[in-house]
């Protein structure tokens, strides 16, 4: 059986040529949790450019764990293609699920929703308070499914600002329960290719407004059906998000 390498995120300047330094929560967790001795190698990735540093650890300092680079492994784990999930706010705690499923994925960016229907009202407070959390949430899923970045979860926009954002995206998609088109769901999704950006949009509890779904629809948005089954807003985008994973993987 190979030993589990832990894999740990850095800044970029933490990668000092052949040396790397790991500080923070994550010297306190290798040192003092996962109580590792010098010789033994972890991975370390910078979050940005998807590469994974193989290095042995050479010492601890009062602050540091010092690492030397043993090697860069260039095959990536990311899809060829970048996915945007525009997720409607979910009640409770659904968010914290979805962003965790979705980063396991694939995901490269997440951005949640303020749609009308959307029960959860966040005020500049809390929303600021929300996404920090689920900033740290999708850093925990990558470093748990080793994933090459940290997918970005962004400020809480409105669907206005969100179809802004997506307009010059390559494919955008919006399951709609009034589409029927499964062929032509079908052709969307395998039209996708290597080098595209994908928008994914995904209403709350209730969906979007029929005023939403216009205007969606009116900035070259593509409505999509995901079958037969009315399926919960947590599991809607993970859904399309798995069928996306499929065409660009296999």
């Amino acid at each position: 059986m190979v030993a589990e390498v832990y894999r740990f995120f850095v800044e970029p300047a933490q990668i000092q040529g052949r040396r790397i330094v790991i500080t923070g929560g994550d010297y306190n967790h290798i040192k003092n949790v996962l109580r590792m001795r010098p010789g033994e190698e972890i991975a370390v990735s910078n979050g940005i450019d998807g590469r994974e540093y193989r290095c042995g650890i050479e010492e601890y300092t009062e602050r540091e764990v010092v690492c030397t680079l043993r090697f860069i492994k260039e095959e990536g784990v990311e899809l060829p293609a970048k996915l945007y999930l525009f997720q409607g706010l979910p009640k409770a705690d659904k968010m914290e699920l979805i962003i965790q499923k979705a980063v396991e994925l694939g995901v490269y960016e997440v951005i949640p929703v303020a749609a009308k229907r959307c029960v959860v009202k966040l005020d500049d407070k809390k929303a600021a308070a929300k996404v920090s959390r689920w900033q740290g949430i999708a850093e925990a899923a990558a470093k748990q499914s080793r994933r090459g970045v940290i997918p970005a979860v962004h400020d809480v926009m409105d669907m206005r600002e969100a179809i802004g954002y997506a307009r010059g995206m390559d494919v955008k998609l919006i399951p709609y329960e009034l589409a029927e088109d499964k062929r032509r769901t079908k052709e969307v999704v395998e039209s996708v290719a290597a080098g595209e950006s994908v928008a994914v949009f995904i209403g709350p509890e209730g969906g979007f407004e029929e005023s939403e779904i216009q205007a969606a629809l009116a900035a070259g948005i593509e409505p999509v059906t995901l079958g037969r089954r009315i399926l919960r807003t947590e599991t809607a985008g993970l859904t399309v998000l798995s069928w996306l994973m499929y065409q660009l993987e296999f």
